[in-house]
């Protein structure tokens, strides 16, 4: 039995090309990339001897046993280690919305899936709906039937569209939006079922949705005692 992981990559912008080159050679697809600005105060910087940079985030989907090779790589190759080079982290996804996204996900990779998440007694949620660009209101119309709160929306840019054609049967434009969503456990699949059901990859949107396991929340006590609360 294996684990999946999202593993998230945080560098400045101008050395996405290396990291994207990088996962390539350890044979990883990078999903998707957006991008932000660091925020580091100026003395941290100054410590550092950095300067605010633009950053790139990219999102990948690995195994438990592949995460160990990663990390030497980005280690050696990448020196990740040294201050201003980026920084990579991997959180265990609690399920996946069907098994031709979990394929989607390794990329036909071998994988056998375990129990859910080693995080089992976690009382919330963080779903991430992946789907393409313009379709938030189909998403949440959907996931809101199922009694989902409100979500947040970031835009990014696909690199998967040969995967989505080969494991999905379907085309995936590379214009995305992530939609993310924290929600009780216990209606996690109630949502995730929604969001398949009415804008899944058989629509438009195309959507493909997986949960994280949340281990602490803050600012819920709405939802906690019973009424949705849109944010």
């Amino acid at each position: 039995m294996s684990e999946l992981y999202m593993m998230a990559t945080i560098s400045d912008r101008n050395q996405t090309r290396r990291f994207l080159a990088f996962y390539k050679e350890y044979g990883v697809t990078v999903a998707l990339i957006t991008f932000g600005k660091g925020t580091a105060a100026s003395e941290i910087l100054d410590s550092f001897g950095l300067e605010a940079a633009e950053k790139a985030l990219m999102f990948s989907f690995v195994t438990d046993a592949e995460w160990p090779t990663i990390k030497r790589g980005l280690e050696k190759q990448i020196k990740i280690d040294i201050p201003g080079s980026g920084i990579a982290f991997i959180i265990p996804l609690s399920s996946i919305g069907g098994k031709k996204q979990l394929l989607f996900l390794t990329e036909g990779r071998e994988f056998k899936k375990g129990e859910e998440s080693t995080l089992k007694d976690t009382k919330y949620e963080l779903l991430v709906v992946i789907a393409n660009q313009g379709y938030t209101d189909m998403i949440m119309d959907a996931a809101r039937d199922a009694n989902a709160a409100g979500g947040t929306v970031i835009h990014a840019k696909g690199t998967g569209t040969e995967e989505a054609q080969k494991f999905l049967g379907v085309s995936i434009a590379v214009e995305k939006e992530m939609i993310f969503m924290v929600t009780r456990r216990e209606n996690k699949n109630k949502i995730m079922k929604a969001i398949m059901d009415k804008a899944g990859t058989s629509s438009d949107a195309r959507s493909i949705v997986f949960s994280l396991p949340v281990t602490e929340t803050a600012g819920m006590r709405l939802i906690e005692d019973g009424d949705e609360f849109l944010t």
